[in-house]
């Protein structure tokens, strides 16, 4: 959606390959801009809270008054102001100064409450399911509509890894022209020349980044990333050979259709309570409960906020975490899983980063760079970059806007180029995106069969389109 620069002079087949890159960039960018558009908005949203508040709102600060009370205690007015619900989740507070916090489940609903760790008092209670985080999040993912939003989403992924690689392409710097062109806008420039001097460099800046971006907010799709990345990357749970495990994976661990599990665990089963397995953990004379595994948590070396979700049926465990996917840390490097038998108290497995498999390993990096958990740096990195995605965007809109015939009623596409011998090229790369990104590969297909079969065919069609 961009005026791209004319083609640079060369072999004409060098001018026809350039010209049909354009086309590329054009069509792609008209699915994809509202997206990235989208992304970028709800974006800014998500990393005020995960960087600069939490993720259930803003931080509710308590006076510290010496020793917290035990966990029970504070659970204790929780439990009584929903006898009817089950408590899912404690959270620990991040320092002393801050509430710690419960998850209730009931009716389908999940209920995070704060409590004065010293007071036992509830300060707050907040719908987990309908935060701000949490609609921003259900529209950055899915677009509220499910599946079938997660797909659209997961399109634009791959069409954005389309116009990153043709954007590249088309404003590189070749013989006649500048690096500082494209590394620096022209800030003398005026009207059209100034946008695409700016798109350019945006573009440039950006390519890295957000391909990064792209490929680690695809690793939660279903397609490409439930179903073809994840799975052999998840933790292996064969490691826990002694252990008997459950049907529920990881992710059963998830509340309020949020992930907070690490993406290489969540399709990881879950060992099961009841066996002799194990090793010390809670020890004797403790209780198996809340206050014990809190006392077994800070013994492991968990400390500052980590969580503890609570067994859901007669099978459960309890499980105790730290992590930068639910803002635990800021290290990704330290993320950690305990899994405890709620009757014997015995240690059943445990994992953390060495034990990922490598693309785990790199989703859990880039996850945590993506959301801005590594840090006050990286929340503030991740508001430019937003910012810059909607300049981006702008700025390509605004070519097209200006570029276009007025009055025409047509779209003011690049033409279509004759046929050039360099074609063989631009196939295998739009057949290797094809191939990674399958949802967006069948995008592709469909569009160049629709342009062939119909679009070609019907003079009206095609006047409108170019």
């Amino acid at each position: 959606m961009a005026n791209i620069p004319s083609p640079p002079p060369g072999p004409s087949a060098t001018s026809r390959f350039y010209a049909l890159a354009w086309r590329w960039h054009f069509y792609a960018g008209l699915y994809v801009v509202p997206f990235l558009l989208m992304l970028a908005v709800t974006g800014l949203v998500m990393v005020f809270f995960t960087g600069f508040q939490t993720r259930l709102g803003m931080t509710t600060h308590v006076a510290p008054q010496g020793q917290a009370l035990a966990v029970t205690a504070q659970a204790a007015p929780v439990l009584a102001q929903f006898p009817s619900a089950q408590l899912k989740e404690y959270i620990a507070p991040k320092t002393p100064d801050v509430a710690s916090w419960f998850l209730m489940v009931h009716d389908g609903v999940t209920d995070a409450v704060a409590v004065n760790p010293y007071t036992a008092e509830v300060l707050k209670v907040v719908n987990k399911d309908t935060t701000v985080f949490a609609w921003a999040e259900k529209i950055h993912g899915k677009l509220l509509l499910g599946e079938t939003g997660g797909h659209f989403v997961e399109v634009a992924a791959g069409l954005g890894m389309v116009m990153v690689v043709t954007g590249l392409y088309l404003f590189w710097p070749r013989k006649q022209s500048r690096w500082s062109e494209v590394l620096l806008p022209d800030w003398r420039a005026t009207g059209r020349k100034w946008w695409k001097s700016l798109h350019a460099s945006l573009g440039f800046w950006l390519s890295v980044v957000l391909s990064l971006f792209l490929l680690t907010g695809m690793a939660w799709t279903g397609v490409w990333g439930g179903k073809l990345v994840q799975p052999w990357s998840s933790f292996p749970a064969t490691k826990w050979d002694a252990v008997p495990t459950s049907d529920a994976t990881h992710a059963t661990l998830n509340s309020g259709g949020l992930h907070d599990v690490p993406w290489g665990l969540e399709q990881t089963p879950l060992p099961v309570s009841g066996s002799s397995a194990g090793t010390p953990g809670i020890r004797v004379g403790e209780a198996v409960n809340l206050d014990g595994v809190a006392a077994l948590a800070q013994r492991l070396g968990f400390a500052g906020q980590y969580h503890i979700n609570l067994p859901q049926n007669a099978q459960g465990v309890y499980s105790i975490s730290a992590d930068t996917m639910s803002g635990d840390l800021a290290n990704p490097f330290q993320d950690r899983f305990v899994h405890v038998d709620r009757y014997t108290g015995r240690i059943l497995a445990q994992a953390g980063y060495a034990d990922y498999a490598p693309v785990a390993k790199a989703m859990a990096v880039g996850i945590a760079l993506h959301q801005g958990d590594v840090g006050l740096w990286s929340a503030c990195a991740n508001v430019v970059f937003c910012l810059a995605v909607v300049a981006l965007c702008v700025s390509g809109v605004a070519m097209w806007w200006i570029r276009r015939p007025q009055g025409s009623g047509r779209l003011a596409a690049p033409s279509v180029p004759a046929p050039s011998p360099l074609w063989k090229g631009g196939a295998v790369v739009m057949l290797l995106i094809a191939l990674a990104f399958p949802l967006a590969g069948g995008v592709l297909l469909a569009v160049l069969l629709l342009d062939w079969l119909l679009i070609s065919r019907i003079s009206a069609l095609k006047t409108v389109l170019s």
